[in-house]
């Protein structure tokens, strides 16, 4: 079944403490999952920027430019990782079916639990 995008409104008026509608599961998976990209995105930018001279654009291309400049760093697997979490993230906000799970969230949590581990701000 197709997932109704009215339910990111309830789960907004919940996360600002507002009275809603029950949040479903589907809606919690999806939000995260694209929370937890942006997390290690954000992350590995500013470390970019910070220690590697990374210039950010700030917009839309740098989600290309910086898995870009982390293979040309020789960081594949940090270029790997946030290529696969912004798979799950344009699948997670633009497609209206698809499967979500404990399995997968785990999944991203790992991806980007790796980037900040690796990538720390020292």
């Amino acid at each position: 079944m197709p997932f109704d995008w009215q339910e990111y409104i309830d789960l907004a008026e919940a996360l600002m403490g507002r009275e809603s509608k029950p949040i479903t599961t589907e809606a919690a998976f999806r939000c995260s999952m694209s929370r937890i990209y942006y997390a290690a995105f954000c992350h590995a930018r500013n470390f970019a920027c910070k220690k590697q001279r990374y210039a950010a654009k700030c917009d839309a291309s740098d989600h290309v430019r910086i898995r870009e400049h982390f293979r040309s760093c020789g960081m594949t697997r940090i270029a790997s990782s946030l290529d696969r979490l912004r798979r799950w993230r344009n699948a997670c906000d633009y497609e209206d079916t698809i499967e979500v799970s404990v399995r997968s969230y785990e999944s991203m949590l790992s991806q980007a639990r790796y980037v900040f581990e690796t990538l720390k701000d020292e």
